[in-house]
């Protein structure tokens, strides 16, 4: 097993941080206890499967807030390229967060970012409303997460 393909075991905390959201406006994961909160990581903007897996993210928007989970698209993107990117796409629900510097340190403290190419992988993370990881799941680049899978887990919660 390569070493970006490490994980962070389901029933930790997670990792807190700060990122810049497609707006310039700061999300820290930690003020968003008391909700569910999916990290649906792509690995970089423009591409095919990343629009699709924000795009399945936006149109199911509604169905995750009735879930009390706040979805937040993640990658090493700039903020520039985040907000190019969501307007093109019409996107006004999700938040687009850029990992872009230190780069691709919100990936790294999840052991997802992949040192060779400079991107993230592609996962859903989803952190409970008390902070701790309950589902943790890496794809290959070229797949399309099912957004079902995660409401389903979220459904069950």
């Amino acid at each position: 097993m390569a070493e970006y393909t490490m994980q962070h075991e389901v029933g930790i905390s997670a990792p807190d941080f700060t990122l810049k959201d497609q707006d310039g406006k700061d999300l820290k994961l930690s003020d968003q206890k008391g909700k569910c909160v999916l990290l649906s990581f792509h690995p970089l903007a423009w591409t095919l499967v990343c629009t699709n897996q924000m795009q399945s993210i936006e149109d199911n928007y509604t169905v995750l807030e009735s879930l009390k989970t706040l979805p937040l698209g993640m990658s090493v993107d700039p903020v520039p390229s985040k907000k190019a990117w969501a307007d093109h796409h019409g996107w006004k629900k999700i938040r687009l967060l850029s990992d872009f510097w230190p780069h691709g340190e919100v990936a790294a403290l999840f052991n997802i970012f992949r040192q060779k190419n400079g991107f993230s992988e592609r996962a859903n993370i989803i952190v409970d409303d008390k902070g701790i990881i309950t589902f943790f799941k890496t794809y290959p680049l070229s797949q399309l997460p099912d957004i079902n899978e995660v409401i389903d887990i979220l459904k069950k919660m």
